[in-house]
């Protein structure tokens, strides 16, 4: 994947997708650090993942869409494929997701068209079911961050938009689940400016990708303890975990605490509903009190907040 093929992706997708804001923050900038959160948040439907669902299935063949689709998702992936298949008139839509799935996601992916199937108590669970799944039947996979470079160009396209508003931007702190985000977006970016600095961000709960690069092994799985960032949680990307001592700066680790904080300081004082797997980057600033760019860029992932933890959060 190089950025030639995010610049195609995004001539695919953009009649599909919004060019989300790239708001400053009052709160979180001071005299040494400007930071700016870009609201993936805001998308249709309320993630990022609706770029790489419609990079991929934009390009599928018209007897791949007569078959139907499958995706492997922690919620989100599942919300997109669901809504990108209704657009593009794909009817037969399979969405596996862990029994652990916010229930606002699986309404969202219910909403949109999809049938859900609940298998496995989290997401690497679901995941080996999932690939069972696929191979008994005969549909096409649209891969949430495994190796699909067509996904990959998609998520980059975020990376695109935040250095064509704003080239000053000189750092971008991306939550790392998979790892398809932080690898496309990080080749758009770099791309347009070599010296740009990316910085993952990963619960402390589950480092697999922090593991994986102090370690040079693909964590394909990855132990996780209890965390709130649902989305963040197994292991990597073959894709990913090969570009990712090319494109990733450094990883910093956050505590469900600060999460928690992250969350909190998102949805009071700048107004916008976010995921704890978005609010950990601000939940980095404000664990590790450093400034990590003159310029900096916040990817606020994806929207869909559970209101029960929401309400839980807020009156921490």
């Amino acid at each position: 994947m190089q950025y030639r093929d995010i610049e195609k992706a995004y001539d695919r997708i953009k009649d599909y997708i919004y060019k989300t804001p790239l708001e400053e923050s009052m709160y979180l900038s001071d005299e040494k650090s400007r930071v700016y959160l870009k609201l993936e948040s805001l998308q249709k439907v309320k993630s990022f993942k609706i770029r790489g669902a419609f990079s991929k299935m934009t390009s599928l063949r018209p007897e791949e869409k007569e078959k139907g689709v499958v995706a492997i998702s922690s919620g989100n992936h599942g919300v997109a494929v669901s809504y990108a298949a209704t657009v593009l008139g794909i009817k037969n839509v399979q969405i596996i997701v862990p029994k652990n799935t916010p229930r606002s996601k699986v309404e969202r992916i219910k909403y949109f068209g999809g049938n859900v199937i609940l298998e496995g108590d989290n997401y690497d669970e679901a995941h080996h079911f999932g690939e069972k799944y696929i191979r008994e039947n005969d549909l096409t996979e649209i891969d949430a961050y495994y190796k699909d470079p067509d996904v990959y160009a998609g998520q980059g396209t975020v990376g695109l938009e935040i250095l064509k508003e704003n080239p000053n931007i000189d750092t971008i702190l991306v939550p790392i689940g998979g790892g398809g985000l932080i690898t496309g977006l990080a080749v758009a970016a770099k791309a347009l400016n070599p010296d740009l600095k990316i910085i993952g961000v990963q619960p402390e709960a589950c480092p697999a990708m922090l593991m994986s690069m102090k370690e040079n092994v693909f964590y394909k799985d990855y132990p996780t303890a209890p965390s709130i960032c649902e989305a963040l949680v197994g292991g990597v990307g073959q894709l990913a975990f090969e570009r990712s001592h090319d494109l990733i700066d450094e990883i910093v680790l956050v505590s469900e605490d600060y999460v928690r904080k992250g969350v909190k300081h998102v949805v009071e004082k700048e107004k916008f509903i976010v995921e704890p797997s978005s609010a950990i980057c601000v939940g980095a600033l404000l664990q590790h009190k450093r400034s990590f760019g003159k310029h900096v860029a916040m990817v606020m992932s994806g929207g869909n907040l559970d209101e029960s933890l929401m309400n839980e959060i807020l009156n921490m």
